[in-house]
């Protein structure tokens, strides 16, 4: 497993170890204890997996507030995505970043998203699979968005065309409207 630190304290990008052949490959995933070995000791209790039809589908930027901030380990199962993380942890250093990478089926890279982030991706093919990991149980009470196109944070998704969007995502705040539930507590 290679661990690459980005540059948002906590936000990691793994890149988990391939065995193929000519069937295919096998690759684990998750592993806790390989995890902590590298510093990384978290509890998931949730594994969600969503396909998005169309390219361009962006979803996000989403979060869940405290009590049941969630952190995400976050992986392409088919297809390809462009996987995003910003930081909104009032009082850090990087408050209002953002980390974006391509994860694909044939990468196998995963995206770690600590809670205190505004979590989204943008499809680059039909058919894409998110699979990912949460640390918290999904919660309607706590869930929360943040406007994908927001000029303040100037996420360039590298889209082709126009965004898919569900009403929510079309009618989230932007940052100038939003009070963050999260405080940053020092080094990640």
């Amino acid at each position: 497993m290679e661990v690459t630190k980005t540059k948002l304290p906590g936000v990691l990008l793994l890149k988990p170890a391939r065995f193929g052949d000519a069937r295919g490959f096998f690759s684990e995933s998750w592993n806790r204890k390989t995890m902590s070995e590298h510093g990384i000791d978290i509890d998931f209790v949730q594994d969600n997996h969503s396909v998005s039809a169309a390219v361009n589908t962006v979803r996000g930027l989403h979060f869940q507030s405290p009590p049941h901030a969630q952190a995400k380990l976050v992986r392409c199962g088919r297809g390809a995505l462009f996987d995003v993380a910003v930081d909104i942890r009032v009082g850090s250093e990087t408050f209002g970043q953002w980390v974006g990478y391509e994860l694909t089926a044939e990468n196998g890279l995963q995206l770690l998203i600590p809670g205190g982030f505004l979590h989204g991706f943008a499809t680059r093919t039909p058919d894409t699979e998110i699979v990912y990991k949460c640390t918290d149980y999904y919660s309607p009470e706590c869930d929360g968005a943040v406007r994908f196109d927001d000029p303040e944070i100037g996420i360039d998704w590298g889209l082709d065309g126009e965004a898919v969007l569900s009403d929510k995502d079309a009618k989230a705040p932007l940052m100038s409207n939003f009070d963050s539930p999260f405080t940053f507590e020092g080094t990640a």
